[in-house]
């Protein structure tokens, strides 16, 4: 393919709203352009990456025995009242209204619309197993667009779902696709690691994310180097810390201290003069639209995640300002979880375990401005439930083995769930066992992000003058850069030659014939990224050579013109 005749738009200076260096380099690169918050334009270079993840993905899905389909992206409401998500999925479902007023959304997933068609059609378990996949666009109205296609509303993903009769068949569909995506993000030459995660909207009881690696990745993960176990922040199982033994009878009564206008753990922490860890926060949610209180330490940070699946609940918000007072009776930021049982018993409380070990902490004086020391929750708050409610951080201990965690950084591009019968069991997907009685179909479901699996190879590969494309992912094999192009007729010559052969060979060629000066074409490759690049030139034709270097090594080596097809046949094979 000539450059000249191709459209790569290139740029010296991304967009200022560009937010991560995958966005920059995209924009850059003329792989993306941005139509609107969160939604891009795939051109024909990104297209090409998007295109090589997506057949990666095919093949191994064709491999482990599933099957493809395509299902519309406009999903009516009736199936989504079944499953109970029309109200629960809030507001990143996209709903609206045909001309005839009946209402549909935009999927941002198919759980609906497969149960749906499996239903139709599946009625006995001689049908059983059965796993269907598709690929296909998404939208969820995220309220902040962010990240580029990491974070977009609209994007392009893979979706698979099992179907099956037994939990042994589900648990080896799992395992399938579990291998699978060992296998894809293998092809697609990623350091990457699979981590026990939240279900998330989704549901279900059992999931993994897979994370590329990076240092600029959203996700934190906490790893086990001991026994090997891995999860993400939101999920890691944390060592309970041993009970500290208090005598009570050295322990100081509860006094107040003025605190004007301190509303931070680090505003409040500095004016007492005591460390974070002694502080005691209070936050107020509402669950299912019944108020709890949570109490984590000052240092920590509560994980919402983990304290939804205490509460079995549906749907975890921070409790309004209105609902704060009302159960607390103390302005938002002050209130103090001593003796609040006596003022409202019917209030949960619930705090993490580390809570529990606090010794003359400081608390909300449950009035404005006003903290309280000397607060030891044995003693002075009557706690319901403690259990693990913090975010892993450094310090935390494995709760499998107690050894200490290590953090990476990550960004998850794939997620398999095992769904049980959440949503067949809702949607009456049932089948007839061998005693001719009716049971919901066990469900799991498993996700790839295809778009954002373009952002993450660039992510984790790149350095000050680009992308350095992973070579399963480039859009071309060879960068062949020819100077003098049009004004050499040998430089010509042998460039066509190199060319025709390569492309004879199956190597894909972008050749940039453009009349630019030398230092143009190179930055141009060097951002575009592609994994191997051959110079021809009247300087180097001169001599019978070209030159040729690895996109990932800083020096050029020279070869011999009839050399070079045969090398680079061998470099890039």
């Amino acid at each position: 393919m000539k450059l000249s005749n191709y459209y790569i738009p290139t740029l010296k200076e991304a967009p200022k709203d560009a937010d991560t260096l995958s966005a920059k380099l995209m924009i850059r690169a003329g792989l993306i352009r941005k139509l609107a918050s969160g939604l891009y334009e795939w051109l024909p270079l990104g297209l090409r990456v998007l295109k090589k993840v997506e057949n990666i993905v095919r093949e191994e899905m064709e491999k482990a025995g599933a099957c493809e389909v395509w299902l519309p992206v406009v999903q009516p409401k009736e199936l989504w009242e079944e499953s109970g998500r029309w109200t629960f999925y809030g507001k990143e479902l996209l709903r609206f209204e045909d001309r005839k007023q009946a209402e549909f959304c935009i999927a941002p997933t198919a759980e609906e619309v497969i149960t749906d068609l499996v239903r139709k059609d599946v009625s006995s378990y001689k049908q059983l197993p059965v796993c269907l996949y598709q690929f296909g666009t998404k939208f969820r109205d995220e309220i902040r667009p962010r990240f580029g296609v990491m974070r977009a509303r609209e994007f392009y993903m893979k979706d698979a779902y099992s179907f099956a009769a037994t939990d042994e068949d589900a648990s080896t569909w799992y395992k399938k696709m579990y291998d699978a995506y060992q296998r894809i993000f293998k092809r697609c030459g990623f350091e990457f690691a699979a981590v026990e995660a939240d279900t998330g909207s989704i549901g279900g009881n059992f999931s993994h994310e897979f994370m590329v690696l990076a240092d600029t990745g959203e996700d934190t993960i906490a790893n086990c180097t001991a026994c090997g176990y891995a999860a993400n922040t939101e999920k890691a199982e944390i060592l309970k810390p041993a009970d500290v033994q208090i005598n009570m009878a050295d322990l100081k009564p509860i006094e107040k201290r003025n605190t004007p206008n301190a509303h931070s753990v680090e505003d409040v922490a500095q004016l007492l003069g005591v460390p974070s860890e002694k502080l005691i926060k209070l936050l107020v949610f509402t669950a299912d639209g019944t108020p709890v209180i949570a109490l984590v330490r000052g240092d920590h940070e509560l994980n919402e995640f983990k304290f939804r699946a205490l509460l079995k609940c549906n749907e975890l918000e921070k409790a309004s300002e209105e609902v704060y007072t009302q159960v607390t009776g103390s302005p938002v930021g002050f209130a103090g979880a001593q003796g609040l049982k006596a003022k409202n018993p019917n209030v949960k409380i619930y705090a993490d375990n580390y809570v529990k070990n606090i010794v003359s902490g400081v608390a909300g004086g449950n009035e404005k401005d006003v903290h309280a020391v000397n607060v030891t929750p044995q003693r002075d708050i009557q706690v319901d439930v403690y259990a693990d409610l913090k975010m892993a951080s450094a310090g935390d201990k494995c709760a499998r083995c107690g050894a200490p965690f290590t953090f990476k950084r990550g960004i998850e591009t794939g997620h398999v769930f095992k769904l049980g019968t959440k949503y067949s069991a809702a949607m009456h997907a049932t089948f007839l066992d061998e005693n001719q009685k009716a049971q919901p179909m066990i469900m799991g479901c498993y996700g790839i992000g295809i778009s954002r699996v373009v952002a993450a190879a660039i992510e984790q590969s790149h350095d000050d003058n680009g992308i350095i494309w992973p070579e399963p992912l480039a859009p071309f094999d060879v960068a062949l850069v020819a100077i003098d192009y049009d004004s050499n007729p040998e430089v010509k010559k042998y460039t066509d030659e190199i060319c025709a052969q390569l492309e004879s060979a199956g190597i894909s060629v972008l050749l940039d014939d453009r009349d630019e000066r030398p230092g143009i074409k190179f930055k141009d490759m060097d951002l575009i990224g592609l994994p191997h690049r051959l110079v021809v030139s009247s300087r180097t034709v001169k001599d019978g050579e070209c030159e040729y270097k690895n996109r990932r090594e800083k020096e050029a080596v020279r070869w011999k013109l009839g050399d070079a097809v045969k090398q680079l046949i061998e470099k890039v094979k």
